[in-house]
């Protein structure tokens, strides 16, 4: 749950940044629409909710 809220908060910061400087490009379209999926819950949503959660595990378990 902690990891789906700060995704979104991060998704949602990225997402105003973007559209504030008037620059959308793909990668930052991409952004909105895994915010999208996120708020919206669509039946792939949770496919991408693991995909990243994955990633953030993989990541996490990482060590410098």
């Amino acid at each position: 749950m902690a990891i789906s809220i700060s995704v979104v908060l991060l998704l949602s910061v990225l997402a105003v940044i973007f559209l504030r400087n008037g620059g959308l490009k793909v990668s930052h379209a991409l952004v909105c629409l895994l915010l999208g999926f996120y708020l919206a819950s669509t039946s792939i949503a949770p496919t991408i909710s693991s995909g990243l959660t994955a990633t953030a595990d993989i990541v996490g378990s990482l060590r410098p």
